[in-house]
């Protein structure tokens, strides 16, 4: 079993970046596969990026492509999100999440989440 802890979160304006951490307790964070979700009001959980156990393979939506980055350390049980270019639709809740098997895009797949930390893109 793992839990996570998002942090890393604020208020930024329209082409700013900001840096999301997932922390997670557990020996076996490395098993994981992790992904970032978020969820604006009004509006379903979506899919942003996920990463295998090790980093070596990565997929992203198509809204986060070139602009968003995901990456892990597992010598300090850590997910990342780096978000450059950031745009007032990136507005929402971003949610860290791990599940114990490869990439995989879909909410429901997701065993794992933190509590979210909000993301705030002013124009």
């Amino acid at each position: 079993q793992v839990q996570l802890v998002e942090s890393g979160g604020g208020l930024v304006q329209a082409g700013g970046s900001l840096r999301l951490s997932c922390a997670a307790s557990g020996r076996t964070f490395s098993s994981y596969a992790m992904g970032w979700f978020r969820q604006a009001p009004g509006k379903e959980r979506e899919f942003v990026a996920t990463i295998n156990w090790n980093g070596g393979s990565t997929s992203y939506a198509d809204s986060a492509k070139g602009r968003f980055t995901i990456s892990r350390d597992n010598a300090k049980n850590t997910v990342y999100l780096q978000m450059n270019s950031l745009k007032p639709e990136d507005t929402a809740v971003y949610y860290c999440a791990a599940h114990s098997s490869g990439i995989v895009t879909v909410v429901r797949s997701y065993g794992y989440w933190g509590q979210g930390t909000q993301v705030t893109v002013s124009s």
